[in-house]
């Protein structure tokens, strides 16, 4: 190998050893090692920057704007409700969540599976109390593995069906001829999360579920007398899911419900007390057919799903202490209505608007985004705060997010248009329907995923243009002397470890004419090589860097690089072992 060559992969090592550390970020990483390669006259500027231009990055950019209409509309709710359900336990968790990902992804892109799923899976498993990390990573791996089980569940088998045909002029593989190796794969893969998972997956949990909140909050909500609740009980409302949230009573016309059944069946004008965590009572803001039983929040002088919701502490020189909420005229004094009221986690068990405000009362307002600013510097309050992801849902707008979705997934199922066509197109009805805004749509993005994917792209292409991919292929193929199953072994441990470090179409890519060319050498059938290499490149578990679902779960499921080689090398064994296995016996040599 050149001198070139060397140098990239010992800043491929580089990289690597730092992001096991997981001392520095991994857009710093991978960007520092794309900087040195570039300044190194190793890359071009253009090579060095392909990846900003490359369609999968833009694809997931696109995809993250798509999700945000789904979150503001609540249309996330439905995903919920009708694919998670309720499970009684981590291992019926997975198993409902990784089934419906794997069929799905078979036919479907799967990043536009992982994307969707993200959100959805945060909402399930903080209502169900469910560590988040022991989820995500489980996710991306069944979306993967789900890809391998027809010829367009992923671009990489598509890649290499068309090296194929080019090659030998044949009619290529069928649409579920990879059926054969990919249904095994997939049960076997979603076992061994569930079974290994208990031990190798982190357990890292939410704060909710590790520390009492001393901010426990007294709420009322009213039930929508034409809503979607009505008739359904406390439990099918998903009423006694939120952690930390607990129903004290309801209060239905003339009378009071106290210790309420799990079975109660909900009521048109029901009032609902609450006492919970901050972060539930967000949530039960969120909840379809559900409304503050305070009419404040509907004389604010804005649309409700322009406004956020803020966390005030009430100060000593506050202008009405002692008086009744009622009687302070809180609305019209601030343009914000109050939501609900902590006092030192006592419950107050009185509306809200009979609730007399004391000093160091922490109120729950609903409000304008600009009250922040303009409360910043009062002496009426000692503390003022915003919560992330407190605005109202556009529960109007759930059923239009849901019909972009699904004409999104089925125009790009179908081919009529390319998933970076139909993520766009998507992304624009999503704005032009208002199902979200600008300003949301633009913090939704999570710009450090799409620049390790660019960064990513570009340390792989170095790896192919120095000749370093090709030197290491061809060098370890010459192990395998004249034996077919060794030369199918070595593929499948190049493909793996390349697809880890570079992108899998990439890796695909490079090893097609290596595997073409063993098998003539051998003398032997080139399908077993085939399918090994579109296999090898389509189950990335060792590395986050590896595909873009593992990608798109990084930061919400607060992994490190660690995390995903704990895991994922025993399962890329595992994979190997099953494809080395069934492959000749199902594509003979």
């Amino acid at each position: 190998m050149e001198i070139d060559a060397w140098v990239t992969l010992a800043v491929i090592v580089l990289c690597f050893g730092l992001l096991v550390l997981n001392r520095i970020p991994p857009d710093v990483i991978l960007m520092g090692g794309l900087t040195l390669l570039l300044v190194g006259g190793i890359l071009s500027p253009e090579q060095a920057l392909a990846g900003l231009a490359n369609e999968g990055m833009v694809t997931v950019g696109a995809l993250y704007v798509v999700v945000s209409g789904l979150k503001e509309t609540g249309a996330i709710g439905w995903v919920v409700e009708y694919i998670l359900g309720r499970p009684k336990s981590l291992p019926g968790a997975q198993i409902r969540m990784m089934t419906p990902v794997a069929i799905m992804s078979a036919f479907l892109n799967n990043t536009p599976v992982v994307a969707m799923m993200i959100p959805a899976i945060q909402d399930w498993s903080r209502r169900h109390q469910l560590p988040i990390s022991k989820l995500l990573i489980p996710l991306s791996y069944a979306a993967m593995v789900g890809g391998t089980c027809t010829l367009i569940g992923t671009s990489t088998n598509l890649v290499v069906n068309g090296l194929l045909i080019k090659e030998t002029g044949s009619s290529g593989i069928g649409i579920f001829e990879l059926a054969w190796i990919g249904l095994p794969l997939t049960i076997i893969i979603i076992l061994a999360v569930i079974i290994l998972g208990k031990w190798l997956l982190p357990d890292r949990r939410s704060a909710i579920s590790q520390f009492e909140d001393v901010r426990g909050y007294t709420v009322e909500m009213m039930v929508d007398a034409d809503g979607p609740l009505i008739g359904k009980t406390i439990e099918q409302a998903g009423l006694r899911q939120l952690p930390g949230l607990y129903l004290i009573e309801i209060d239905r016309k003339d009378s009071l419900i106290p210790a309420v059944s799990p079975q109660e069946k909900l009521q048109a004008d029901d009032r609902l007390v609450f006492a919970g965590v901050v972060e539930s009572v967000v949530d039960l803001q969120k909840i379809r057919g559900l409304r503050p039983a305070t009419n404040q929040v509907f004389k604010l002088d804005m649309p409700r799903t322009t406004r956020c919701m803020v966390e005030a502490v009430v100060s000593d020189s506050f202008p009405t202490a002692g008086k009744t909420i009622r009687e302070s005229r809180f609305r019209n004094r601030y343009n914000a209505a109050i939501i609900a009221v902590s006092r030192n986690g006592e419950q107050l068990k009185i509306k809200i608007g009979d609730i007399i405000l004391r000093p160091g009362d922490t109120l729950l307002l609903e409000a304008p985004p600009d009250f922040l600013e303009q409360q910043r510097n009062s002496r009426d309050f000692y503390l003022i705060s915003r919560l992330e992801d407190s605005t109202p849902p556009r529960h109007e707008n759930a059923q239009t997010a849901i019909i972009i979705l699904i004409a999104m997934v089925l125009v790009v199922a179908t081919g009529l248009l390319s998933m970076l066509k139909g993520a766009l197109l998507a992304a624009g009805l999503m704005l032009i329907t208002k199902c979200t805004v600008g300003s949301v749509a633009r913090r939704s993005v999570d710009w450090q995923v799409l620049i390790v994917i660019s960064a990513s792209l570009g340390i792989g292409q170095a790896l192919q243009i120095t000749g370093a991919a090709q030197v290491i292929a061809q060098s370890l193929l010459s192990l395998a002397s004249d034996s077919p199953h060794i030369a199918l072994i070595l593929i499948y441990t190049i493909t793996a470890i390349f697809t880890a470090v570079i992108t899998n179409n990439t890796a695909a890519v490079l090893m097609f004419p290596i595997a073409m060319a063993a098998s003539q050498a051998l003398g032997v059938d080139y399908m077993p090589f085939i399918i090994t290499i579109m296999v090898a490149a389509s189950v990335s578990f060792a590395t986050p860097i590896g595909y873009q679902t593992n990608l798109m779960v990084y930061g919400p499921g607060g992994y490190r690089f660690s995390d995903y080689v704990k895991i994922g090398v025993p399962l890329t064994l595992l994979v190997g072992v099953i494809v080395v296995i069934l492959v000749p016996q199902i594509w003979s040599f």
